[in-house]
């Protein structure tokens, strides 16, 4: 019996672990910047990428449980968010300031190692999404924005962590994953849009999942694919595409692109998830694509 219930514990607290610091999306951070990394680096160093990797993680860990603290009596009002640790009562706000507290250490110490610009650019993320995108969350649409600041560091931040400096080739992967996450959340925010609403929670740029929303959301998607395919022209510095990978980054584009129509023509939650996914299947492809032709090319 009690060897049972220690199994049961431990179970219990890996799967707090993930959810305060969120672990798909904060894997997702991981991969991101790992892929700005190898786009950076002339020669790869593999102490770099675990030492990029588990910053990351830290980095990221770090903002989700922040945010989990400050917002934990909106996520009890939420279906979606209401048996996460905190509202739920298995972990107290003490344990995950903590554990929040120990993984910004961790996580800008880990990058500092880096470089300190690296670290820099991190702190900057954990600083905004805690400080400016979760507080905005229930006053403004424009906390999208705000939030797609701190979401859009980490695939540049690779870079940087292979270079140690920002430029055009960092700040190009910065502006693709920004504008990215506007046509994302805005997905988010349309199939969510009922149990956000019970938070007070703001997403969509217009406050409805009305013509409005939808036609934002497909200026900022076709945005996203023509700013996706600008180094095919050599403008960016060290960041090249080729013709082969531009067409294909284009084409993963289009299939964003049809979603986000569809959405506008349907107006529904389940478009709107389609295009989420959609999104997500984008982003991931595209940074497959980009070092996949680097080391082609």
């Amino acid at each position: 019996m009690a060897t049972t219930q220690t199994s049961v514990s431990r179970v219990s607290i890996i799967s707090d672990f993930k959810e305060i610091t969120k672990m798909r999306l904060s894997l997702s951070v991981v991969f991101s910047a790992i892929a700005g990394y190898l786009l950076g680096a002339e020669s790869i160093d593999f102490g770099i990428v675990v030492l990029l990797a588990f910053g990351g993680y830290f980095m990221v860990g770090a903002s989700n449980a922040y945010n989990q603290i400050i917002e934990r009596d909106l996520d009890a009002l939420m279906d979606r968010t209401k048996n996460r640790p905190i509202p739920s009562g298995r972990m107290s706000v003490n344990a995950a300031f903590t554990l929040a507290v120990i993984f910004t250490i961790l996580g800008i110490g880990t990058l500092y190692v880096i470089n300190p610009r690296t670290a820099m650019y991190g702190a900057i993320s954990i600083f905004l999404y805690t400080s400016v995108y979760t507080p905005l969350k229930t006053k403004t649409p424009l906390s999208v924005f705000a939030g797609a600041i701190p979401g859009a560091i980490p695939f540049m931040l690779g870079w940087v962590a292979a270079r140690n400096d920002f430029g055009i080739e960092p700040g190009t992967l910065f502006a693709i994953q920004f504008f990215w996450q506007f046509p994302h959340f805005w997905a988010i925010g349309w199939f969510l849009f009922d149990d956000y609403k019970k938070g007070g929670f703001f997403m969509l740029p217009t406050g409805k999942r009305d013509k409005g929303t939808a036609t934002q959301t497909i200026m900022y998607t076709i945005w996203t694919v023509l700013i996706s395919i600008i180094p095919v022209f050599g403008i960016t510095g060290d960041l090249k595409l080729s013709i082969v990978a531009a067409i294909i980054v284009f084409a993963l584009g289009l299939v964003m692109i049809y979603y986000a129509l569809e959405l506008f023509k349907k107006r529904t939650a389940t478009a709107a998830k389609q295009l989420m996914l959609a999104s997500v299947s984008y982003i991931t492809l595209l940074q497959i694509v980009y070092v996949a032709d680097k080391f082609i090319r």
